[in-house]
Formats: C-alpha cells, sequence, structure tokens
C-alpha cells in the first residue's frame, strides 16, 4: 500500500458533502464556519471566497478547504441589482441546477479521528485554494461527478456521495502537493523520492529497531546527508518520526482491535509493556487502557461519534 492510502486509513480521514446551492444573478452567502476542516467546491459560475484567513477567486471545478476559520463569505454572479442573500441548503439535492446557466457550489467537512487532526491541521493552510488546472483534471472530473449525484435522483445516491465526497478530499491533495510549495511536515515528507526508500521500510516493520545508518544506507545517502535531509522535509528526526508513526498504529488497534497491551507493545517494537505505556501516554495524553476504554465508549451503539 503507498503511504498516503496508509495514513488516510490510519486517521479514518472522511470527507462529508453537508449542503450546497445553486443561482443565477448577484448573490452572496456568508455566516460563522462550525468545523475545523471545511470544503467548498465550485462546480460552475465565479466566485470569491473572503474569510479570516484570507481570500480566493474560484473558478469552476476549484476546491478550497478552510482549516480552523471562524467566519466566510461568498460572493458572485452577474448582472444588475442587489445581491441576492443565500443561505446553503441542507442535504442540498439540487435537481434543477443547471451547469450551463447556475453558480453552482457543494459544501462539506472533513472528518478525522483524533489521531489524524493534528496531521492534517498541520499540513494545510488556513485557506487552502486547489486550482481545477489542465493538470489536475481528475479533480475537476471528480467535482463534477459529486455534483451529478447530488443533483440526481437516482438508487443508491446518498452511498455515491459519500464515496465521491472521499474521493474529492484525495484528489484535492494530490492537486495540491503538486500546487503549492509544501511546508515541512508528514504530507511534504510522503512526496519525497530520496527518502521514499526508508520510510517505506520504516512504515512497512515498524517493531523493528531501525538505526540511523541502517535507514541512510536504505536510502543511499550518508547518514549525515539523510539526518539533515529527513529533518527538513518532515519537521522532526528520523527515530521521532518512526515513534510517531507507531502512536498511530497503536491508536488504530487499540481503537478497532482486541490486542492486549503487552501484545502490542512487542509489535511495536518497545522493550516492555510499562516502556510502551510511558511512550503512548507521553504521545496521546493518557494510558493505552484509557483510551481504548475513552473511544470505544464514544463510538458505542446510542452514544455516536463525536466529530471533530
Amino acid at each position: 500500500m503507498d503511504q498516503l492510502s496508509q495514513v488516510f486509513d490510519l486517521v479514518e480521514v472522511r470527507g462529508l458533502v453537508s449542503g450546497g446551492f445553486a443561482v443565477r444573478g448577484p448573490w452572496v452567502s456568508r455566516g460563522p464556519i462550525e468545523e475545523q476542516l471545511k470544503f467548498m467546491a465550485l462546480v460552475s459560475g465565479r466566485a470569491r471566497l473572503t474569510t479570516d484567513g484570507g481570500d480566493a477567486e474560484l473558478e469552476p471545478g476549484d476546491v478550497v478547504i478552510l482549516n480552523h476559520r471562524k467566519w466566510l463569505r461568498l460572493e458572485g454572479g452577474t448582472g444588475d441589482g442587489p445581491r441576492r442573500e443565500i443561505v446553503p441548503e441542507e442535504n442540498a439535492r439540487l435537481l434543477e441546477a443547471d451547469l450551463t446557466a447556475d453558480d453552482i457550489v457543494v459544501g462539506g467537512r472533513i472528518d478525522l479521528n483524533p489521531a489524524g487532526q493534528a496531521l492534517l491541521f498541520q499540513a494545510l493552510p488556513p485557506v487552502a485554494h486547489v486550482r481545477a488546472t489542465a493538470a489536475a483534471a481528475n479533480l475537476r472530473a471528480t467535482v463534477y461527478r459529486l455534483f451529478d449525484e447530488v443533483s440526481a435522483n437516482r438508487m443508491g445516491s446518498t452511498f455515491a456521495i459519500r464515496q465521491h465526497g472521499q474521493l474529492l478530499l484525495l484528489e484535492v491533495l494530490r492537486a495540491y502537493v503538486d500546487q503549492t510549495d509544501l511546508p515541512a511536515g508528514w504530507l511534504r515528507l510522503l512526496t519525497d523520492e530520496r527518502l521514499e526508500p526508508a520510510l517505506s521500510l520504516m512504515h512497512a516493520e515498524p517493531g523493528k529497531s531501525w538505526h540511523l545508518d541502517e535507514l541512510a544506507r536504505i536510502a543511499a545517502m550518508s547518514r549525515t546527508s539523510f539526518a539533515e535531509r529527513f529533518r527538513r522535509v518532515a519537521g522532526v528526526p528520523p527515530l521521532t518520526y518512526l515513534n510517531q508513526w507507531r502512536m498511530l498504529l497503536a491508536q488504530r488497534a487499540l481503537r478497532d482491535g482486541d490486542a492486549r497491551v503487552g501484545e502490542l507493545a512487542n509489535d511495536l517494537g518497545y522493550g516492555s509493556e510499562s516502556a510502551f505505556s510511558t511512550a503512548f501516554k507521553r504521545a496521546v495524553g493518557e494510558s493505552p487502557l484509557r483510551y481504548r476504554y475513552r473511544v470505544r465508549s464514544e463510538t458505542a451503539p446510542g452514544v455516536g461519534r463525536a466529530l471533530v
């Protein structure tokens, strides 16, 4: 499995479509933002987005991800007269929308489990504007496929909308990597070809006692060059990243599996259960057993999963 797919599985990232609208003539939509990560896709027309983290001029097929923003204003349309105030329709179906005449916006949120919050929050700027350029043809096609399901009334459309929401987020990150100088962090690390051989083995065998010399040799680099490049790209030293990866794996295992803490400690390369528990509490803020109890109680039937 490629590295980005592994991360998506671990953090349980989900792109969920929650609303949208289609309108003709001058319009404006504004209000507070309740989601920590919100996305908006402009299916047709042109619009200007303004928020407390910046602004963006949107064209058809563009997607914006808003990272911890408090409010937004979106305006567009042509013609005379005052702007019409638009309130996005929750669970919009947009059955009467016309791609050739309407400005069409579809929006939603990005959900993550607690293990994934820091990863994506750190990787994205306050306003991540991803353009549907010729090189991002898959992004534009995914936006249109999503709209096709939202505007249709076919059997299975609710399921299809969820799947296209997932694919939209994937295509947004792919295009974002190509269009942006990424800051140091996991997303930039996943795109670094020089470090990829070492990273792949760290992910494949997280319980092995990796040494810096061995990882450098796998990457065909000197020890010093490897360490410096890894820190520059990932923002942390190689063995610190390995420990962070182990903690992500541990959280998934505690959340979804029934392995004993001692078995998990051994699988992830810790010399004892106490050493693993200490490392886990330092990284997560609570003991492994307490974490397992809490996350399972939050997702138990009748309780519901807390949205981030």
